[in-house]
């Protein structure tokens, strides 16, 4: 989307190079002014691919603590659970061993469920820091070309403003010596 309308500003700056007006193959007035604007709207465009990579890290630092919090979670539950059960009368007392596996099964379970939470959350921040710095690479290689396209472009323009400059100078000089010669001129043919 960015990337769309970055290139729909570098349109409007070429379309404005395409309508300046011509005098001959010099080019004598172009309004800057658009041009400066069009720069000033891809500078500020620029910066959403950087919030965009934050907003995928810090999405995935969420999805870490949702993990852990439900695995610590579960396993609250289950300790609780385990308490209850343990602590409930006389008639249960004989059931305490097992009772005792189930919640070291419990704690096992919870542990692994932990720590398939905890891999899949360090793929995903992988993932995402991977997907962040290639946008992040992308933004910038895209931004350098516009930036070094547009370079050329202004440095052309200068380029064609100082020789329309340097040909209305001489248009003045040679205005300049043409009444002297136009004078010597009707001199002779009074003669």
């Amino acid at each position: 989307m960015t990337e769309l309308r970055v290139s729909h500003l570098i349109d409007e700056a070429d379309e404005l190079l395409d309508n300046k007006f011509h005098v001959g193959s010099y080019c004598l007035f172009m309004n800057t002014d658009d041009i400066q604007d069009i720069l000033s709207k891809i500078r500020a465009i620029l910066p959403e691919e950087i919030k965009t990579a934050e907003m995928i890290l810090k999405r995935r630092d969420d999805i870490y603590m949702e993990a852990q919090s439900r695995a610590d979670r579960i396993i609250s539950e289950a300790q609780n659970t385990a308490a209850n059960i343990l602590s409930e009368s006389e008639l249960i007392r004989a059931v305490r061993e097992k009772a005792a596996k189930i919640q070291e099964q419990v704690k096992e379970n919870c542990e692994e469920m932990k720590n398939k939470a905890t891999e899949e959350a360090d793929a995903l921040r992988r993932s995402a820091y991977q997907e962040a710095m290639q946008t992040k690479e992308g933004a910038q290689a895209y931004a350098e070309k516009v930036l070094n396209d547009l370079e050329r472009d202004i440095e052309q323009i200068h380029r064609i403003v100082r020789n329309g400059q340097d040909y209305l100078a001489q248009q003045k000089d040679k205005s300049k010596v043409l009444p002297a010669d136009y004078n010597n001129s009707k001199a002779y043919s009074e003669q």
